[in-house]
């Protein structure tokens, strides 16, 4: 089972080029600050803005770097079917040990139509398969129902869930009867998710405090809520920082405050207000972190 602290990693560039030297400290250093997975080209890794070359050849890096020591879950979701499948395809030949699809935004699929795009994707896929669920987003929700019959797909193995809705994991764990990953995707609500029967977090906030995502979601695992809201209450300043503004320029600035990449992002998103600056500085020596 996919559980932990899973980092939705961001996707380091200088001059507009990707940083590969950037990339592949930043997977050491999460290992070594005890990250239990690495998420790749994923929404918060600017997918969106990524070539296919450079797409690919992100996940070839991290999948090198982290040699088996962590899963390594790679974005390929997209709101093309096909595209969906040809990014699956490329991670499964890059050594990715599962993938992440979002659902289909723009389009706005029927329920019917979201079940046939991750049904389609399994059937190609030899991977596990973990469904990204993100009303805000992709516009179209996944309903317990749907994402029921999406899990009764044998390689569909879980579900990273920002709805902001904290009784999915308990409706759709009614529905879900084998084993299944209950992943939070908004940090913000990571603590309570768990509590309501999540296994886990693919967390921005991670990409720049990995060590006390980590501790937060240990304690989940071993249900000590109590030191997980202590840490979760520390960190709730800079979970409000980062998403002040559309991300991931302030995770991006973050980062580059511990010298870990630059904080360039690619157009439409731009760099960040002195302000929200500030709070994230603020934020992070709060936390001991610079």
């Amino acid at each position: 089972m996919i559980a932990g602290s899973l980092v939705a990693l961001v996707t380091p560039f200088r001059n507009d080029e990707l940083d590969e030297n950037a990339l592949r400290s930043m997977v050491q250093w999460h290992i070594e600050q005890g990250t239990h997975g690495i998420v790749p080209v994923g929404t918060t890794g600017e997918s969106a803005t990524l070539t296919e070359k450079e797409h690919c050849r992100v996940i070839e890096l991290v999948v090198e770097e982290a040699a088996g020591r962590v899963p390594i879950v790679a974005g390929a979701g997209s709101n093309n079917t096909r595209e969906a499948i040809f990014y699956n395809d490329a991670a499964q030949d890059l050594g990715a040990d599962a993938t992440l699809h979002v659902a289909g935004y723009y389009n706005r699929p029927s329920q019917e139509g979201l079940f046939r795009h991750f049904e389609a994707v399994h059937e190609a896929s030899k991977l596990p398969i973990i469904v990204y669920n993100i009303p805000p987003r992709a516009v179209v929700d996944i309903l317990p129902e749907t994402m029921a019959r999406i899990a009764a797909l044998p390689k569909v193995v879980g579900v990273k869930d920002a709805t902001g809705d904290l009784t999915r994991p308990i409706l759709e764990r009614m529905l879900i009867e084998d084993e299944f990953s209950f992943l939070s995707g908004e940090d913000g609500t990571a603590v309570s998710y768990n509590v309501a029967g999540g296994n886990g977090c693919i967390s921005v906030t991670a990409n720049v405090a990995p060590a006390l995502c980590s501790e937060m979601q240990t304690a989940c695992t071993n249900g000590d809520y109590t030191t997980a809201a202590q840490i979760q209450e520390r960190l709730m300043p800079l979970h409000m920082a980062l998403f002040e503004e559309p991300s991931p320029a302030g995770v991006k600035y973050a980062a580059s405050l511990l010298g870990l990449c630059d904080e360039w992002c690619r157009l439409p998103i731009v760099p960040l207000s002195n302000r929200s600056k500030s709070e994230i500085r603020d934020a992070l020596a709060n936390l001991g972190l610079i």
